[in-house]
């Protein structure tokens, strides 16, 4: 009886685990697939971390780079000063301590424009320097008041000059163009114009020509026009004649053109004094000529002054 209860309740506790162990399997793929969820997050958020952090590195070297800019644009300013100062003073001592800080801003700039942007320790240097600066520059333009104190004349001429040093500093780009532009303009009014060209070609007995054959010289002539902004005194001018080959009739030697050496067939010396001036050169003929057109060019002062042409049959 004993043993026949015994072998009747054996097994339960023997399907109660295995039910449990079956029903259980499930449980690994759910955390397998948390850890993988939480990985992949984690990756996300140190890329996008990484992405902020690189957009702040490329803000902050855009940021030095400007701040390095501006540094320099306040030593010009120095350099600036410095130089309307000294047209101020005429104390040789003064004078003298001036330009070695000017030449030390120039210095520093230089300085600075062989420093990166990055290079935190030189730029936070050159930085102090400028602080440097100012203070010493505004020492000297306080000295400079009071040498101008007693001369009322001195005085105005100060004020203008710190007015004039305010505009240098927002327009210089713009005045080395226009001083640019005005040097162009004043070297062209001052250069020579020619006008009222002829050319006589000669025969042997000195008359005028037009068969090819029988020319043996050419008297050829112009004017000089009146010009009161060109700058007297003597003057080269060259002539080049053109044959109807392009080739240059008779070259004599060579002058500067254009950054070359072009050649010519007569020059002449002349004594100019800015009112109208008539000139008149010869050329003999050595040297085979055909028929056609030739060109006649003037020059004076490196520059073409005036060209005619003319025909011989």
């Amino acid at each position: 009886m004993t043993t026949e209860n015994q072998n009747s309740s054996g097994p339960a506790p023997v399907s109660a685990p295995v039910s449990r162990l079956r029903s259980g399997g499930r449980w690994p793929w759910v955390i397998a697939a948390l850890v993988i969820a939480a990985l992949g997050v984690t990756s996300a958020y140190f890329i996008f971390k990484s992405a902020g952090q690189q957009s702040e590195i490329e803000d902050l070297k855009n940021l030095a780079e400007l701040d390095k800019q501006e540094m320099a644009d306040q030593y010009r300013e120095f350099d600036i000063q410095y130089g309307e100062l000294q047209k101020q003073i005429r104390n040789d001592s003064l004078l003298l301590r001036i330009d070695e800080e000017r030449e030390r801003a120039r210095r520093l700039l230089k300085e600075l424009e062989q420093t990166k942007a990055t290079d935190a320790r030189e730029i936070a240097r050159l930085k102090k320097e400028i602080a440097s600066l100012r203070a010493v520059l505004k020492s000297y333009i306080v000295q400079v008041d009071s040498l101008n104190r007693a001369n009322a004349d001195l005085r105005e001429e100060n004020a203008n000059v710190k007015a004039q040093v305010v505009e240098a500093t927002t327009q210089i780009s713009q005045i080395s163009s226009e001083r640019n532009v005005l040097r162009d303009k004043v070297d062209k009014a001052a250069q020579l114009d020619a006008t009222g060209f002829w050319v006589t070609p000669r025969n042997k007995r000195g008359r005028e020509e037009r068969k090819v054959a029988k020319v043996t010289s050419f008297a050829f002539g112009f004017t000089i026009v009146k010009n009161v902004t060109a700058q007297n005194g003597q003057r080269t001018v060259y002539a080049r004649i053109l044959k109807p080959d392009n080739s240059v009739f008779k070259p004599m030697g060579t002058f500067a053109y254009e950054n070359t050496s072009v050649e010519y067939t007569e020059k002449k010396y002349i004594e100019y004094t800015g009112e109208e001036q008539k000139i008149t050169m010869y050329s003999d003929v050595t040297e085979y000529l055909e028929a056609g057109t030739y060109r006649l060019f003037i020059f004076a002062d490196g520059q073409m002054v005036g060209q005619t042409s003319f025909t011989l049959n």
